[in-house]
């Protein structure tokens, strides 16, 4: 290691030591114009670019001017007394060293080789491989870290602790991630963010890795973080752009933000926050200090001795929330932004908002009822939608969201929604999301959505109706992903993101050594060989290879989408098992407490229909981790659910319905169990019960299961089944199981009837039947 001797003394107090003619600049030259000859300066005399032998020494003078000039109150002390605060504790120390190591500069003595101890500060920002990946990688699309790379036996790490903590304690609290990397115990995660050296400080943005290269001193890691965050998060706002800037809330489909403070720079708690919000709220700044806001300032009546920030939605006259305050915190903004990042309407523009506004029902008691208007674009619409608008201004329920979609933006969509009423725009939809693979439940509005005061008042009956009862959506059906509007878009931000990068390259040219260019390096030329070689690949390929391969497919055995063996689950596949005397005791019997077995019943002629049915409704319940799926026999096994129904007597819906079946039975000693789905717990012995239903014209008069028993009286019972039994025949087999997905969404919430039973019948004591 290499250590060069340099009076420290001479060159802080020194007559002819000037921060200024160092850096060639003038007294009264600004802080862009220090920074920017800073930069030059420091890039032509780096000593890893530099090879002259006063290059180091002149480099040092640069760092230590700009660490001057770029500090006003250090700047201040100059231009007074002719010295820094920092001189008379240097001065102290006469026979200093100065370390020069991986573009750091600290002060060092010779023969202190003390070990680093573990501070608080840095074992609360402790990072691991596996904490990294889950968390701080997704993280960073929310807001910057500053990470740092250190280890316990780095003796030039000692140095850079004080500033690190003064750092940490300033841009912690304005939502800055922290984060710190012991190479020594974690050397998996450093080399994936490509340090190998300490120490070393980078910035983690976006999932993009950005290392620091200049001096270690507070400004600089500030200047740094800044530099992290895109250029045009906030717009300046004045007198002449205030109106443009609000008005545009419609093209973008975001409120907006008014920021009013006194700074000629916008501070940077504001741009952390517009990062933060970045998908949600336009963020717009005012600087009250100056002549070209004053319209502004006047025109909402803004306090100028504290920071205000105004919140516009659709009305642009008057803000929908504001908040003014002394030394406003970053908790107080992140809730005044976050309880209004959502237009009173917004329109419907990608899944991801859709997902976020009509979330997906989890339990009975948080259901959320989506409003959503189907209209168009064209000056005709423009009554309808402000007359919805209107309506959903008065809203105060929190479990109604008010939407609207452009049917030419969103076409397949408003097909689905609209093509079982065979209805045009404009209309009025009320849904309820069941599943995230786009399974609803809606009902269009009787009468269409003409804004009259007969048609706000038809829609206010139908949604207290629904929340009564909700039941009352009637129609069912799969939506498909939403179009993102603003894909167009796409094209300009990643033009933006490669110049980031080509910026980022040329910078760590400058910089870097090339054992931290490898990984980029390596990135590219994996990239070109990538792309030519598939090119010569398919230029090359004989297209009669691929015969031979379709001959070998079409002759292999068809298999069904659903399987009925026990291997791991695949996407688009449910696994169910047959119940046979082998796998009984352990589907069944020894089931692990808290799991339940889904059992359908079928027999050999209604296998593969009901089979594929039952796959299809229970889909979107396969993902959990405590549910199983089989199927049982009555051909093989026709004892085991008489057996099952004896030991359960108040699984029957009634006395009178037991005689009555056995009337009905009188010509057929076998009872017919096809179609029905037992839920049990073998390790409670109780089973819930899905009778099967039939749809159509009888489809209310003829439903029956557990959920309906427990609510009829035994006449109407009766007279239920009795229609069931005389429909059977004319059904077809699969519409046995249309409301199974409902009977499942009761099973997870834990309300259906239980029914327990002594022990489960054996299957082995049965007779299979042919």
């Amino acid at each position: 290691m290499f250590f060069r001797k340099i009076s420290v003394h001479s060159l802080a107090s020194a007559p002819e030591f000037d921060p200024y003619k160092v850096l060639g600049v003038s007294r009264h030259a600004s802080q862009a114009e220090i920074k920017k000859v800073y930069k030059r300066l420091a890039r032509e005399w780096h000593p890893d670019k530099n090879k002259s032998p006063g290059a180091e020494d002149m480099f040092i003078k640069i760092t230590k001017s700009y660490e001057i000039l770029s500090n006003e109150e250090r700047r201040a002390n100059y231009d007074r007394f002719g010295q820094m605060d920092e001189n008379q504790n240097l001065a102290r120390a006469p026979q200093g060293f100065r370390h020069y190591h991986d573009s750091f500069y600290f002060d060092e003595s010779f023969f202190h080789f003390p070990r680093t101890s573990r501070d608080f500060t840095d074992s609360k920002h402790l990072f691991h491989y596996n904490q990294y990946i889950s968390e701080v990688l997704p993280d960073s699309f929310k807001r910057p870290y500053l990470i740092k790379i250190t280890s316990e036996w780095c003796f030039t790490c000692i140095h850079i602790e004080p500033v690190w903590k003064d750092t940490v304690q300033e841009l912690e609290p304005l939502g800055v991630g922290i984060g710190v990397v012991d190479i020594g115990y974690e050397r998996q995660l450093a080399n994936h963010l490509g340090a190998h050296r300490t120490p070393s400080i980078l910035g983690l943005i976006n999932g993009k890795v950005t290392f620091f290269h200049y001096a270690v001193v507070r400004e600089h890691l500030r200047q740094f973080v800044e530099s992290l965050l895109p250029q045009k998060l906030v717009e300046k706002v004045t007198d002449n752009s205030y109106l443009e800037f609000l008005n545009s809330w419609h093209e973008e489909n975001k409120p907006r933000v008014l920021m009013f403070d006194v700074a000629s720079n916008i501070p940077l708690l504001y741009k952390l926050t517009a990062f933060a919000y970045k998908d949600y709220v336009r963020f717009g700044y005012v600087d009250m200090g100056l002549t070209e806001t004053s319209k502004v300032v006047q025109r909402f009546n803004i306090n100028t001795y504290a920071p205000t920030m105004l919140l516009f939605k659709e009305n642009t006259d008057k803000p929908a929330d504001v908040i003014q305050a002394k030394g406003i915190k970053k908790q107080i903004i992140d809730e005044f932004v976050s309880n209004n990042r959502f237009l009173l309407v917004p329109r419907l523009v990608n899944q991801k908002l859709f997902d976020e506004l009509c979330p997906v029902k989890q339990f009975h008691r948080r259901r959320k009822y989506c409003v959503l208007l189907v209209t168009g674009e064209v000056e005709q619409f423009v009554s309808v939608n402000e007359a919805f608008f209107d309506f959903a201004s008065s809203n105060t329920k929190e479990v109604l969201r008010f939407a609207y979609v452009y049917q030419r933006q969103q076409q397949p969509l408003c097909d689905t929604l609209l093509k079982k009423e065979d209805t045009t725009p404009p209309q009025v939809i009320l849904l309820e999301r069941r599943s995230a693979t786009g399974r609803v439940l809606y009902r269009t509005v009787t009468g269409g959505w003409n804004g009259s005061d007969n048609d706000k008042h038809r829609l206010l009956e139908q949604l207290e109706l629904l929340q009564r009862d909700p039941s009352y959506l009637t129609h069912d059906a799969m939506l498909p992903e939403l179009n993102n509007e603003f894909a167009s878009m796409f094209l300009i931000q990643w033009i933006n993101t490669a110049y980031d990068y080509l910026a980022q390259f040329y910078f760590d040219l400058l910089y870097s050594n090339w054992r931290e260019m490898m990984p980029v390096l390596s990135l590219i030329f994996s990239a070109l060989f990538i792309l030519f070689g598939t090119v010569i690949i398919q230029a090359f390929s004989d297209a009669g290879e691929d015969k031979p391969a379709k001959q070998k497919a079409t002759g292999s055995p068809k298999t069904s989408w659903f399987s009925c063996y026990s291997r791991p689950p695949k996407k688009n596949f449910v696994e169910v098992t047959e119940l046979t005397d082998i796998t009984y005791t352990s589907n069944l019997v020894r089931l692990k407490p808290g799991h339940i077995n889904v059992v359908l019943i079928l027999t050999d002629a209604s296998k593969q229909v009901l089979l594929r049915k039952f796959a299809k409704e229970v889909y979107s319940f396969s993902g959990s981790q405590t549910l199983h799926y089989s199927f049982l026999n009555v051909d093989k096994h026709s004892q085991w659910m008489d057996s099952l129904m004896e030991s359960a007597p108040d699984a029957r819906p009634s006395d009178r319905l037991d005689k009555e079946e056995e009337e009905e039975d009188s010509t057929s000693n076998k009872s017919d169990y096809t179609g029905h789905v037992l839920a049990l717990n073998g390790h409670k012995k109780y089973f819930c019960l899905f009778r099967p239903v039939f749809t159509g014209e009888e489809a209310e008069c003829s439903r029956w299961s557990d959920e309906d028993a427990a609510t009829a009286g035994p006449s109407k019972a009766s007279r239920s089944r009795s229609s069931s039994r005389q429909k059977a025949t004319t059904l077809e087999i699969h519409h046995k199981l249309d409301r199974l997905g409902l009977w499942m969404e009761r099973l997870m919430e834990g309300t259906l009837p239980r029914h327990y039973i002594p022990a489960w019948p054996g299957l082995d004591t049965i007779t299979p039947q042919k």
